[in-house]
């Protein structure tokens, strides 16, 4: 049924181009998870009509791939809006501009959330496109605008920082402030003239950190007697999860800017919640003791952080008693009908006891929130400490635990305080798997479908100085299998080296046995905790609950992702070589593979080629939870190469899911035997520089990127960027001998 439908719509658009017809499937796949029938035809109708302006396949690729997420934020409505706005700009000579209008669209639409002021928004891009283009006699436009496609590039920077209206401001001053001067329309609208960031600058709302850095300075040195370096940072990206303030190595970090917020007791201005920040930060450098977070669960560590968080205000409020009416001022007020029933309501619980223990009239009517929020205050009056409400937090959530804590559904909504920071200062963690989460699954790691929607990723401009958003269209599919024996056999082929390997691998197996005590669920029974909760328990105190203890097995905490290129070049022979690169990478790969399921660390595999930035392809070979049986041999024993390379996408890819690895160190291997390229790409440079920005947003990530290269000239462009995480192997023979090798050494 799903195969018939898709052939239904493939042949009401008609004429199209083969890169479209490579993805259309997937495409259709991601447009009806979001789109009605109704919102299918208008979707196929806006690309059947881009695909008819003879401007190529972009427009129409363009069209596909983006209008069902502006969908997805603003109403099926906006396909219409979109189509429109793409044909009034191809009426015009800057056609060329269509595919980049199509491309920011996601991102305005995330923006703006709504369609009316998204249809506002088109209306000041086809404004900036009329007022700029030129024509010779002044009467029919004949020259494309030269900063039209300049300032479409430069949208989603914008609109982060920038009101609509002041959207329109900023770009009123640019087709008025450069009259009959291309070249500097084109660097303003860039972004890349003073005067444009002037302009932004002053029509952007809010306070700046960097216009307030020196008085927030003098406030932290005068009021807290501390020093510290203050650091912006942006939540431009912050789209999944927004971070928080936080302190680290002496630099506290903080928003690049923060908006007045209204409340029932007034107007806090952007400076007053950045002196709350710092004084929340500076009450935690001075009364917070860190403490070792691994005994800790989940929603534990949660409340033990609410609970410090409550211990450090209450104290800043004694000293400064003036900061209480601003705590409160911008504390939210949970209500408990809020919350849906059946759903996870920790978070909301937190909130309400946090508002209860800095304002005592609030959630007088239930006696467990009172008895803690009392006993909250009293601590902090007492002079305890960081551990002492630790306890006092794990006690609460004993004493409130309910059924529906385990719900997948979880209520977060009016439950963020403000000022507060993300608590790195409060803990140290000494284990990886500390906080209880289990490496996610097979499941979690690979496709179960055939098919899954693309995944979006920018890509860097090293030229523009900018990520170009949502800018390559990845697919990810379980790779096809093949037959297992054949990887057998080239084990049994390699047998005097994995005896070699096997040597090797049992120095590197960890061989002790620790004692993990004070556990909820463990293995056996620690009889001195069990005797000391009885006596608690007698004696009419709360007993501790973390009776049982298990063991692991003390040494290696590694987890390590295998990225293959398997463009078309890997089918290729070496010179003086019997078999191919593609032939001596399944050789690597299988040893690799066996020689890591000897050491027991989490292991992903996967391949990926390119052919443009609307198709690349990434097929999983084996994923982190899943064992090294014939399913991952017969995946490995069809491996081929076709396409071509856009590395830096299948990296941030790779990174993504070894990121979510609770390990002490996350290695990504990236084997390739040539430099990123791609069809759609003249100037090589610019993926290389776009695949040296993605090692180094996955350096931030805590991953170690390592490249194993088969190109002989790869010294011209590698360190570019690996910088000197690399290796080349120039007997491409020797790789089934070194990829293991090298493996091991990393990993010591």
């Amino acid at each position: 049924m799903y195969m018939a439908d898709v052939k239904s719509l493939r042949e009401r658009l008609g004429r199209t181009f083969p890169q479209v017809d490579a993805v259309f499937n997937d495409l259709v796949a991601a447009a009806s998870a979001c789109l009605s029938p109704a919102g299918l035809e208008a979707w196929l109708a806006g690309a059947k009509f881009l695909g008819s302006l003879g401007r190529g396949p972009e427009p129409m690729l363009v069209f596909l791939e983006e209008a069902p997420e502006v969908a997805a934020v603003l109403g099926e409505e906006a396909i219409e809006a979109l189509r429109e706005a793409a044909y009034r700009i191809s009426r015009t000579p800057n056609g060329q501009a269509i595919a980049p209008f199509l491309q920011t669209a996601p991102a305005a639409a995330r923006r703006l959330e709504d369609l009316a002021l998204f249809r506002s928004y088109l209306d000041i891009v086809l404004r900036v496109m009329e007022e700029t283009t030129t024509s010779v006699h002044g009467i029919v436009a004949t020259h494309p605008s030269p900063c039209f496609v300049d300032f479409l590039e430069s949208v989603p920077t914008l609109l982060a920082k920038l009101s609509l209206e002041g959207l329109a401001n900023w770009a009123d001053f640019g087709i008025r402030g450069y009259p009959g001067d291309p070249e500097g329309q084109s660097n303003y609208f860039a972004l890349q003239a003073p005067e444009a960031h002037q302009v932004l600058n002053r029509e952007r709302h809010g306070t700046l950190l960097v216009d307030h850095e020196r008085s927030l300075a003098l406030y932290l040195r005068g009021l807290w007697r501390q020093e510290a370096r203050l650091a912006p940072y942006s939540l431009l990206f912050d789209e999944i999860r927004q971070r928080r303030p936080w302190c680290e190595d002496g630099v506290i970090h903080l928003p690049d800017v923060l908006d007045p917020v209204e409340t029932e007791a007034g107007v806090v201005s952007g400076l007053d919640r950045y002196r709350l920040m710092l004084a929340h930060l500076a009450a935690h450098r001075r009364w917070t003791t860190p403490i070792v977070a691994d005994n800790f669960s989940p929603f534990q560590r949660a409340a033990a952080e609410v609970f410090e968080d409550v211990r450090v205000d209450l104290l800043a409020c004694r000293e400064w008693p003036g900061l209480r009416r601003l705590f409160l001022a911008l504390h939210p007020r949970p209500d408990p009908a809020d919350v849906a029933e059946g759903a996870c309501d920790v978070f909301h619980r937190l909130a309400m006891l946090s508002r209860a223990a800095l304002d005592p009239a609030f959630g007088a009517d239930d006696p467990v929130r009172r008895d803690f929020a009392g006993r909250l205050r009293r601590l902090a009056a007492e002079g305890g400490g960081t551990e002492e409400a630790a306890r006092l937090a794990i006690q609460w959530y004993v004493a409130t635990k309910r059924p529906s804590d385990i719900s997948p559904s979880m209520h977060l909504d009016g439950v963020t305080v403000d000022w507060r920071d993300d608590n790195r200062l409060m803990w140290i963690v000494i284990e990886p798997d500390a906080d209880g989460d289990a490496p996610p699954s097979a499941s979690e790691t690979e496709p179960e479908t055939a098919g899954l929607p693309p995944i979006h990723y920018d890509e860097w401009d090293e030229q523009a100085g900018h990520y170009r958003p949502d800018w390559v269209c990845l697919y990810e599919r379980l790779h096809p299998a093949g037959q297992a024996s054949r990887v057998d056999a080239l084990l049994a082929r390699h047998r005097p080296l994995t005896r070699r390997l096997e040597r090797l691998i049992d120095m590197l197996k960890p061989q002790n046995r620790v004692r993990e005590r004070f556990q909820e669920d463990g293995s056996e029974l620690d009889i001195d905790v069990a005797i000391r909760s009885l006596v608690d328990l007698r004696a009419g105190s709360q007993p501790d609950v973390r009776i049982n203890m298990s063991h692991r097995t003390d040494g290696r905490s590694i987890a390590v992702s295998l990225l293959l290129d398997l463009s078309v070049s890997l089918n290729e022979k070496p010179p003086g070589a019997e078999r191919s690169i593609l032939e001596l990478s399944q050789e690597a790969v299988s040893l690799l593979g066996w020689a890591v399921q000897k050491t027991g660390d989490p292991l992903a595999i996967a391949g990926f080629h390119s052919n443009s930035r609307h198709e690349v392809r990434y097929y999983h070979l084996k994923g982190f939870g899943e064992a090294w049986d014939d399913g991952v041999k017969a995946r490995i024993a069809a491996m081929q190469g076709a396409f071509s390379t856009r590395m830096g996408a299948a990296m941030r890819h790779a990174g993504r899911a070894l990121a979510r690895q609770q390990a002490e160190k996350k290695l990504l291997l990236v084997l390739t035997d040539g430099r990123p390229h791609d069809v759609d790409v003249k100037d090589d440079a610019y993926l290389i520089r776009d695949a040296h920005k993605a090692v180094q947003e996955l350096d931030a990530l805590g991953i170690h990127v390592f490249c194993i290269n088969l190109d002989p000239k790869a010294d011209e462009y590698v360190a570019d960027i690996f910088g000197s995480h690399y290796t080349v192997i120039d007997r491409v023979e020797r790789l089934p001998e070194r990829l293991p090798e090298l493996f091991l050494k990393l990993t010591k």
